[in-house]
């Protein structure tokens, strides 16, 4: 299990940038291919990203691409997602996740045994 803590989330008009962090404990970090996620109070959770163990690939929800971009920092334990021109659709709990094998269902990451707390994303018109 690793513990992870995302930061960075808050309040942005649209068209403006975020960028989320997530810090994790684990010592294998760079082990772990990390994802994030989003949802909306009453819908399911969204796939919105997902980087590889060492940072060289990265797949992306049709909804974000081009806009949002996953890395990390390995060194730093810490997996990022840079968020610009930010729609009030973009609204949601952003939530990290690591897992040490990325499976896919119908082309989406499956299999995350380890999610942050999450943190708010609010984009206003």
């Amino acid at each position: 299990q690793v513990q992870l803590v995302e930061s960075g989330g808050g309040l942005v008009q649209a068209g403006g940038s975020l960028r989320l962090s997530c810090a994790a404990s684990a010592r294998t970090f760079s082990a772990y291919a990390m994802g994030w996620f989003r949802q909306v109070p009453g819908k399911e959770r969204e796939f919105v990203a997902v980087i590889s163990s060492s940072g060289t690939s990265t797949y992306y929800a049709d909804s974000v691409k081009g806009r949002f971009t996953i890395s990390r920092d390995n060194a730093k334990n810490t997996v990022y997602l840079q968020m610009n021109s930010l729609k009030r659709e973009d609204t949601a709990v952003y939530y990290c996740a690591a897992t040490m094998v990325i499976r896919y269902q119908r082309g989406i990451p499956t299999d995350f045994g380890s999610w942050g707390q999450g943190t708010q994303v609010t984009v206003s018109s």
